[in-house]
């Protein structure tokens, strides 16, 4: 067994303390906004839209996440630097193969409802409970596919297809659940028997968790920081029932703050919990949240007021706040997320009408001299100015996975042999000779021209529109509008990705992925065979067939590495590389929310590139203060040398 860490930390109890505002004179590092840090203090700001369960279980959803995060803990935790830490379980280890991981957990720690009365002890139990809620498909959980994203929980998926089939219209029912069912229903069953006690979590005693993997699982731990791994006492999930989560006084915490307040479309309110078992790192004694629909084209005057500590900026509104010397040198750029890549991309297998020529465009997407003209023509940084004027290069992705998502060995994934070298591809006079060629070879094949590229963009987010049109400005003015006609057409406002992308009725699109897991196995998921993306496993074409079984080898090749990471990163930026330099996707950008008034320090949060715990409070203070432009780069450069020497460590 290979001991990972085996740690314990320092709890101190604090009891609640009032919401009220002072300010104590601290000893200040040269990343903090102010020289000041309040105590006995309440973090306020707006939400615009509500939340529509608190049962974590089920969901996955951003606005309902930030509530968990903050008071449900998990087995483990991370530093601001993005290294794990034990949180719920003191010390792991794994076998040789790693699929057997074991987790022990921290003894004395209290559930207790939102009042802070203590209910019961949190037990290994309760991730067990937890497996079998989520995997259990009557409840639906939008979480479940992380039990099988990556990392295999054994019979994860086979008790939830199995319990799918017993709620379905197939089964009979019977009486009873899918644990205790009648033998009629059994013999009617069109899928073997998988009872909840086969879910590969076990407890071995109160304090002493197993998970057993269908595969072995270098980055396990990476998964443990999502609300679908979070514990549930049983006892309580039993006495709610249905009524779980459908309110504040229906949950029980166990994590930094209780939800004291829950009043839906008018306030949160977040409470230091009394019995935390880590209170000494809550600095922040209350968070309040006050619902308004006009949030976004408010909170800017309410800031100034006094009335909130954070408020978003968008891009129109960014010009007038700069030149406002009230709050000028308090604006700066929101925490670049590398959670999530964007990526433009081509579908291979057009499902869209007639009118829009889906053979022809099959003719050119299989064509890579074709596909190469249009990234070669892409100007990245043009269109991310469209979102981030003042600092495009903290968003500008030159791979489709992330810088500083994943190391191994303290290198970062991106700086691999294959991928160190990978520039900005927007070269128009590539472009053209790539066209050129691309005519010659397109017109052989039977081709017409221009070659109609259906585009579309979603109406509702923040925009789209306007980046659609600068790349349809951009690939006609280098490209030539007799070599290509970029159709711009808006999409539904609700269901875009499964009327649109999904559905494969488009020709070249902007898509995106967010990482399931710190490792770069979660980037190549888009570009697998069965995955609503690309569709180029579909694809007839010869050519595009070898490409697609090359890469395949490729990933299979380094996912079948899982105990020498140098060996494994190696391979997967082989076979990232392979992606980009046959034009089958064009990196883009990272997530970000733009710009942002805020008076916490976001570089004294915990970090990772995956799970929600950048949604969380704890490790937070709240200053006088926020950033001045010139303090953040000041700040943002600090943490990442400071987090450099510390993966290296």
């Amino acid at each position: 067994m290979k001991k990972l860490i085996s740690v314990l930390c320092a709890c101190s109890l604090l009891m609640f303390s009032a919401c009220n505002r002072d300010t104590e004179e601290i000893i200040m590092d040269e990343a903090s906004p102010a020289d000041t840090v309040q105590t006995g203090t309440t973090f306020r700001m707006y939400y615009p839209s509500e939340v529509g369960t608190l049962n974590y279980l089920l969901t996955n959803a951003y606005n309902e996440t930030y509530l968990s995060a903050n008071t449900i803990d998990c087995l483990v935790e991370y530093d601001r630097y993005g290294n794990v830490l034990p949180c719920l379980a003191e010390s792991w280890e794994y076998n040789d193969d790693m699929t057997e991981w074991t987790f022990h957990i921290r003894q004395g720690v209290d559930w207790v409802d939102y009042q802070g009365n203590v209910y019961d002890e949190v037990t290994a139990d309760d991730w067990v409970t937890s497996a079998e809620y989520v995997n259990n498909a009557k409840h639906e959980s939008d979480c479940q596919y992380m039990y099988t994203s990556g990392s295999v929980v054994k019979n994860a998926q086979a008790y939830y297809d199995y319990t799918a089939w017993y709620y379905s219209d197939d089964n009979p029912k019977g009486s009873g659940s899918p644990d205790g069912r009648q033998d009629e229903v059994a013999e009617k069953s069109t899928l073997p028997e998988v009872l909840p006690s086969d879910i590969g979590v076990k407890a071995l005693d109160d304090y002493t968790l197993v998970y057993t993997l269908e595969q072995p699982c270098p980055f396990f731990l990476s998964v443990l920081s999502y609300s679908s791994y979070m514990p549930v006492n049983r006892q309580f999930l039993e006495e709610t029932g249905d009524m779980f989560g459908r309110d504040n006084k229906n949950l029980l915490y166990n994590g930094a703050y209780l939800l004291s307040v829950w009043i839906p479309q008018e306030k949160h309110t977040l409470v230091r919990n009394p019995s935390y078992w880590d209170g000494g790192n809550v600095f922040i004694d209350c968070v309040e949240r006050e619902y308004n629909i006009d949030a976004y084209e408010m909170q800017g005057d309410m800031f100034l007021s006094g009335r909130i500590d954070f408020a978003e900026i968008s891009a129109e509104q960014l010009d007038s706040w700069m030149s406002n010397p009230q709050i000028e040198n308090q604006v700066h750029p929101d925490r670049p997320d590398n959670s999530y890549s964007y990526f433009y991309t081509f579908n291979f297998d057009p499902q869209f009408d007639n009118a829009y020529e889906p053979e022809n465009w099959k003719l050119a997407v299989n064509n890579e001299n074709f596909r190469q003209a249009l990234v070669h023509a892409i100007s990245r940084k043009e269109l991310i100015s469209l979102y981030n004027p003042y600092h495009t290069e903290y968003l500008l992705n030159d791979t489709i996975t992330p810088k500083e998502f994943a190391f191994a060995d303290g290198k970062d994934y991106t700086e691999y042999d294959a991928l160190k070298d990978v520039a900005d591809n927007f070269n128009p006079e590539q472009a053209v000779s790539y066209r050129d060629k691309a005519i010659e070879e397109l017109t052989q094949a039977g081709a017409t021209f221009p070659i109609k590229v259906l585009m579309p963009y979603n109406p509702s987010a923040l925009n789209w529109r306007t980046e659609a049109l600068a790349v349809e400005k951009q690939l006609e003015d280098t490209l030539g509008t007799d070599f290509i006609d970029i159709i711009v057409e808006a999409g539904p406002e609700s269901g875009f990705l499964s009327s649109v992308r999904r559905s494969g009725k488009y020709a070249l699109m902007r898509c995106n992925w967010g990482a399931d897991y710190a490792d770069p196995q979660t980037y190549t998921e888009p570009f697998q065979a069965g995955h609503d993306y690309i569709f180029w496993d579909l694809s007839e074409d010869p050519a595009t067939k070898k490409l697609f079984q090359e890469w395949s080898e490729k990933v299979k090749q380094a996912i079948s590495v899982y105990d020498d990471g140098e060996k494994r990163f190696a391979l997967f930026a082989e076979a990232e590389r392979f992606l980009i330099d046959h034009a089958i996707a064009c990196p883009y950008s990272i997530e970000t929310e733009g710009y942002i008034i805020s008076k916490l320090n976001p570089f004294e949060t915990e970090y990772a590139s995956v799970g929600i715990v950048m949604q969380k409070f704890k490790f937070c203070k709240l200053y006088d203060k926020s950033f001045s432009m010139e303090e953040y780069e000041q700040a943002y450069q600090e943490w990442q040398e400071q987090r450099e020497e510390n993966l290296k460590k």
